[in-house]
């Protein structure tokens, strides 16, 4: 009798612990939101591809099988004409690359994961893709700080210290900005963009 009724404590368990690893009506779903108010991960909608591209649209949905929610099941929403990585940049998220290189012609990139917003609706069903972003990594050095600091005290090699350029600022210390003509060198070229921090990283600007 003991051994049975751990075997039903135990399907019991299990049958928990997959309902609520189920994307339905727990968490962005809720159970007491209007159908017509559901996110887009929690309807399914007809789409009409023959639509004009980049146009609104109006489309015919439904909650997905196991949401539920109030009101009318049947519903009309407003959608783009275009599938999800052909959306504009607001309209979804990406992932960020702490690692890339800023530096370099042309200029780096990297293969992030984008996911559309909740509230935009688009034609393909999935709703992640990838894409090449450009490489915008940044440690929070400040152009204008580093300007600044180029232009005051350069001679100090503190321009490239706050860039961690810490061979060359070594270098530019000993040598009082290589008698002033490194430190103008160098405020032409934080000026304009050149020098940039050593951890190719870009400016906050």
């Amino acid at each position: 009798r003991r051994l049975v009724l751990f075997f039903v404590v135990v399907t019991v368990t299990l049958f928990e612990v997959r309902a609520l690893n189920q994307p339905n009506a727990s968490g962005v779903c809720q159970s007491n939101t209007n159908c017509s108010d559901l996110p887009a991960t929690c309807i399914n909608c007809s789409f009409n591809t023959s639509c004009a591209y980049g146009a609104n649209t109006t489309v015919q949905c439904s909650p997905r099988s196991g949401v539920r929610c109030q009101g009318n099941q049947n519903f009309t929403r407003t959608s783009l004409c275009m599938y999800c990585y052909q959306l504009p940049p607001e309209k979804y998220c990406c992932t960020q690359n702490t690692s890339c290189v800023v530096r370099g012609t042309p200029p780096s990139r990297y293969l992030a994961t984008c996911t559309v917003f909740d509230d935009t609706l688009c034609l393909s069903a999935n709703r992640t893709f990838n894409k090449w972003l450009p490489c915008n990594r940044s440690t929070g050095k400040r152009w204008s700080t580093a300007v600044l600091l180029s232009f005051t005290v350069g001679g100090f090699g503190i321009d490239r210290f706050y860039l961690d350029q810490w061979g060359t600022a070594v270098g530019k210390l000993v040598t009082f900005g290589g008698l002033g003509v490194w430190s103008i060198l160098d405020v032409i070229l934080i000026a304009t963009g050149y020098l940039t921090p050593g951890d190719g990283s870009s400016y906050v600007y």
